[in-house]
């Protein structure tokens, strides 16, 4: 099932055991799409911790046709997100400061600890590459000094490939032959947890408009500029099936948006 990641920012999270915070942010992998982390505000319970959790630990959400109305999930009935832990295991995970960068060496350290499996998930975007980003070897020297300071690097350093919807939301988006307008939202997959579409504001070009384009579409990202390049054209997009944000489970709109830019399929 589709839903809007804004939606979640700010929702309860509830282990199996009581309340331990709400969801500040997700991060993603720039290369797989695929969301690696939910971030939990912990408020006073664990003060100045930063809490990672993997997808693969969140119950399904809950995520009834009544709260699909606009704008995307923002209803008064707000979801609680629940995670398959308890209260002990989180208190008890590795220690991050909160704001923090996400290293690589944090993000081993916390599936060690929980036990999860870093090739958790398929993606539809570079497998090939990024089906396991935590296996690839932290350390290539077999010199032991230069271990250790690559080991410390790696500590200090964030993830590059780690990006924060909230800091990527909105990035500007040029088409081949213009602006398009601006990341608005991402839909993302509650079952794989990956980003299956970003959803455009277009006020600028096209007053009242959004759109949605699959991560297929991104030529590549300016993290320094904050914008992205996608292969599509204005005219494409103007052509383009119309979208509902209130039909987001609408496979056959799924699949005419795809035939229309050209773009595989989602296992359908």
């Amino acid at each position: 099932m589709l839903f809007a990641v804004s939606g979640l920012l700010g929702c309860p999270v509830e282990a199996g055991d009581g309340h331990v915070g709400s969801v500040k942010d997700f991060l993603f992998d720039d290369r797989s799409w695929k969301v690696r982390w939910m971030v939990v505000d912990t408020g006073h319970w664990l003060p100045g911790r930063q809490v990672l959790i993997h997808p693969s630990a969140i119950a399904p959400l809950d995520l009834a046709p009544a709260r699909r109305v606009l704008p995307m999930m923002t209803t008064g009935d707000t979801p609680v997100v629940s995670v398959r832990l308890t209260k002990e295991q989180i208190e008890a995970s590795p220690d991050a400061r909160q704001d923090e960068p996400v290293t690589k060496q944090m993000e081993t350290d916390v599936y060690d600890h929980y036990g999860w499996d870093p090739a958790w998930g398929t993606t539809y975007f570079g497998a090939s590459d990024i089906a396991s980003p935590l296996l690839e070897p932290l350390i290539f020297s077999e010199n032991a000094a230069r271990q250790a300071a690559d080991r410390e690097s790696h500590r200090s350093e964030g993830d590059p490939h780690l990006r924060s919807f909230v800091s990527v939301n909105g990035y500007h988006v040029h088409a081949t032959d213009g602006d398009l307008g601006h990341v608005e939202n991402f839909l993302a997959d509650d079952v794989n947890w990956d980003i299956r579409y970003l959803v455009i504001a277009t006020r600028d070009w096209w007053p009242g408009k959004h759109v949605q384009l699959a991560p297929f579409a991104v030529k590549d990202i300016d993290w320094s500029e904050h914008h992205i390049n996608v292969d599509v054209t204005r005219d494409q997009v103007k052509s383009s099936p119309a979208w509902d944000p209130l039909a987001l489970e609408d496979q056959v709109g799924e699949r005419q948006l795809h035939r229309h830019f050209g773009w595989p399929g989602y296992g359908w």
